[in-house]
């Protein structure tokens, strides 16, 4: 279970993190390096930015993952039904998780493989 962070800059910074992710759409590894950064650099301030920032990188792991192998079933046409749910999916919910960050409240990132733990 998720340590609620007291701090509202330091819920800030973790919606900033989560929002962070939106970068996959315009650089396309964005998405993962920016969090690891703050992670790094803020590992020590943030009391649970650690359990936030293994969220984000199982989810960009998995989701590059997902998308790759949709990306390959786009040979028999599978995938082109699969990359639009995909996108939406990476979408979605970095925003709805970094609302829920700046709230204090749980995330939760869908059909996320957990390497880290």
């Amino acid at each position: 279970m998720e340590v609620i962070t007291e701090k509202r800059e330091d819920r800030q910074m973790l919606m900033v993190m989560h929002l962070s992710q939106l970068l996959n759409f315009i650089s396309g590894f964005g998405g993962i390096i920016v969090p690891l950064i703050l992670w790094q650099v803020k590992k020590e301030e943030i009391r649970d930015i650690d359990h936030h920032a293994k969220q984000i990188i199982n989810f960009q792991i998995s989701y590059y993952i997902y998308f790759a192998v949709a990306a390959l079933l786009c040979i028999i046409f599978v995938g082109v039904l699969i990359l639009p749910f995909l996108g939406l999916i990476a979408l979605i919910f970095p925003i709805l998780n970094g609302i829920k960050a700046n709230n204090g409240e749980p995330i939760n990132y869908p059909l996320t493989i957990q390497f880290l733990k």
